[in-house]
């Protein structure tokens, strides 16, 4: 048997419909809610922000939402995604365990995000929208809307994360050669920025900094619109192509996966490969363990807290129930910028409550250990974020070793490293440093919660 087994659906498996998980959960989502009322929030209170084809996929509960022709053509630029059963892999490893990955990277962006990025900029175009703002961690975001929105004529401003900034320029040459304009977060550019800046001089920026940013500027412009890259139900059910995708591609194999695993930050990528697996199971189908592996320096499902909080710094945004490190909270700054959120997709915490899902916190020199021991097997590079998968997929094969046993594991790899490689050079190096967060700093933004939090 070849050793490089790849399982590729046709063109015409591309998905028809997107998942919504919201309609097999066993007790229902907690509502978002306006932070001045205390009450939940109606369309009227998103509209500023998104146009209300996404607003009406935030809200639905039905199972199914079709896919718009013309995003479905975008897809075809390089969906569906290939599954690699990882042989060479399963060998350097020693393992009876079965090891399959999904790959995200073969996007024009190198990752999993213009399967949400070319739907929002397809429905901002359709509702007359001619500007989008947005923030960015690592740059895979803020590349995959600049990318979107070059094909459907939109001006694409980014506020990325200021250390993720500094540290990758590829990804912000890779935006402003898509049209994307790029700005350091935070900035002098909006009053949120400003007065984070006149607080902090020297602050390395986070997602939440930039968040405010970005909906500030939509706020305040009538002909922007804001896009989020992960945490929101819209933006996690564009995801699901690449879970159904591999419940296709794991038939085509003869197996199921006995373990799924995704690395999380916000949610995005995880919730697309596990939602459409966690429905199945929902429904009365097989269970596999769901595993989300996050940064031990940013631990939002591990340490963080389930509570009501603002998905921003500047508290611009509605409250969400989400695990939380708090909104104030600004991790160290560890090379996987995407995983650097304070907060958790209210979807993916209520399926943590719930029992669904487990989750795990890795230091960032494993994750780049299982990197490179990953590349030089399979020959992908993969993203800093995505290095959180391989480790933990590592783990249980190799527990597998240890064991004696065979299990299915199914990760998502879900972008390239292409345009980190200073942080593998970091590694190489040993200069990469395993961070902790600051404990008191997390107690403090942990007990500056929202009061609704308490009730």
């Amino acid at each position: 048997m070849s050793d490089t087994i790849k399982y590729q659906l046709s063109e015409d498996r591309i998905a028809r419909n997107w998942y919504n998980i919201v309609a097999d959960l066993p007790e229902p989502l907690s509502p978002v809610l306006n932070p001045g009322t205390g009450q939940p929030i109606g369309p009227e209170d998103l509209a500023p922000l998104f146009p209300m084809a996404l607003i009406g996929q935030e809200v639905s509960a039905e199972r199914e939402i079709e896919i718009p022709d013309p995003v479905r053509e975008v897809y075809k630029m390089w969906r569906p995604s290939p599954l690699y059963r990882a042989r060479r892999l399963e060998k350097a490893l020693d393992t009876p365990a079965h090891i399959y990955y999904k790959y995200e990277g073969v996007s024009p962006a190198g990752s999993h995000k213009p399967n949400t990025a070319v739907a929002q900029a397809f429905y901002n175009k359709e509702e007359g929208i001619t500007k989008i703002s947005t923030e960015t961690g690592a740059g895979q975001w803020g590349s995959s809307l600049s990318f979107a929105g070059a094909l459907f004529g939109l001006d694409v401003s980014v506020f990325m994360v200021k250390v993720s900034y500094n540290q990758k320029p590829y990804r912000r040459a890779l935006m402003e050669t898509y049209g994307g304009r790029c700005v350091a977060s935070p900035s002098m550019e909006t009053e949120a920025g400003r007065a984070i800046l006149a607080a902090d001089p020297d602050t390395p920026g986070s997602l939440g900094m930039a968040i405010s940013e970005a909906v500030e500027v939509a706020a305040t412009n009538d002909d922007t619109k804001y896009a989020l890259g992960s945490v929101l139900n819209h933006v996690l059910l564009h995801q699901t192509v690449i879970g159904m995708e591999a419940i296709e591609q794991m038939e085509m194999a003869g197996e199921y996966p006995d373990i799924v695993i995704g690395c999380a930050g916000g949610g995005s990528n995880f919730a697309g490969l596990a939602f459409p697996f966690i429905g199945a199971k929902l429904r009365g189908g097989p269970a596999p363990r769901v595993i989300a592996s996050e940064p031990a320096a940013c631990p939002t499902l591990t340490r963080g807290k389930l509570a009501y909080d603002f998905g921003d710094t500047n508290h611009m945004t509605p409250l969400l129930r989400m695990h939380t490190l708090g909104s104030s909270f600004v991790p160290p700054a560890f090379h996987a910028g995407g995983l650097r959120y304070h907060g958790m997709a209210p979807l993916v915490s209520h399926l943590m409550e719930l029992g669904e899902i487990e989750a795990t916190a890795v230091h960032q020199n494993p994750c780049f250990e299982a990197g490179i021991q990953f590349a030089k097997a399979e020959g992908i590079i993969p993203a800093p974020e995505s290095t959180h998968a391989v480790r933990v997929a590592f783990d249980e094969a190799l527990k597998c070793k240890e064991e004696g046993t065979s299990r299915n594991i199914l990760f998502n790899l879900s972008g390239h490293g292409h345009f980190d490689m200073a942080a593998y050079t970091d590694y190489l190096s040993g200069k990469l440093e395993d961070k902790d967060y600051d404990h008191d700093k997390l107690d403090a933004s942990l007990a500056a919660l929202p009061a609704v939090a308490a009730e």
